[in-house]
């Protein structure tokens, strides 16, 4: 099997698991797709980087999060430039009201709690791959993580956030 069909497995197996992790990161869909494309653009560039990977959905989500915080950052400084504030909520077709609640809430947190909860929870990271992924200590990680936990639980009540423990993989 060449590179690039190995590529497109590897897009068929991971996409859509890669968007799902990517959007509580970015705050919008539309965003998580286009950082998760561009991802696997960066792969298609090299395709022979593919045979060096030992886990190339890992690499990919690597790569969409530093993307995704580049963007962000870039947004802001745009946003400061034009003065205007960020678009609302972006809405999902067909998800639950828990789930868009959930979403609305993670969009409300600061992107360091974001970016842990959505990658430990959802994507389902052990402590210290969070903490490579973002470049911190585990110590930071799980302070993040509590701190996350605890404004979701005022924003959303027990009830919601019980569906993230559902999720928890132990560290």
């Amino acid at each position: 099997m060449g590179h690039r069909e190995l590529i497109h497995d590897v897009y068929l197996a991971s996409y859509q698991r890669l968007v799902l992790q990517l959007y509580p990161v970015t705050g919008d869909l539309g965003e998580a797709q286009e950082v998760v494309q561009d991802a696997f653009v960066k792969l298609l560039a090299s395709p022979a980087l593919i045979a060096g990977l030992d886990n190339p959905e890992a690499w990919l989500r690597i790569v969409a999060v530093n993307l995704a915080r580049s963007r962000h950052r870039r947004g802001r400084i745009l946003q400061r430039l034009l003065g205007r504030v960020a678009a609302g909520p972006t809405e999902v077709p067909g998800a639950s009201p828990d789930h868009v609640a959930l979403m609305a809430a993670l969009r409300a947190l600061p992107v360091g709690q974001r970016e842990a909860i959505a990658l430990h929870y959802l994507a389902d990271l052990p402590l210290i791959e969070v903490a490579e992924l973002l470049r911190v200590s585990v110590g930071t990680v799980k302070s993040r993580l509590s701190r996350g936990r605890a404004a979701l639980a005022g924003l959303l009540g027990e009830r919601t956030l019980d569906s993230l423990e559902g999720t928890h993989r132990p560290a």
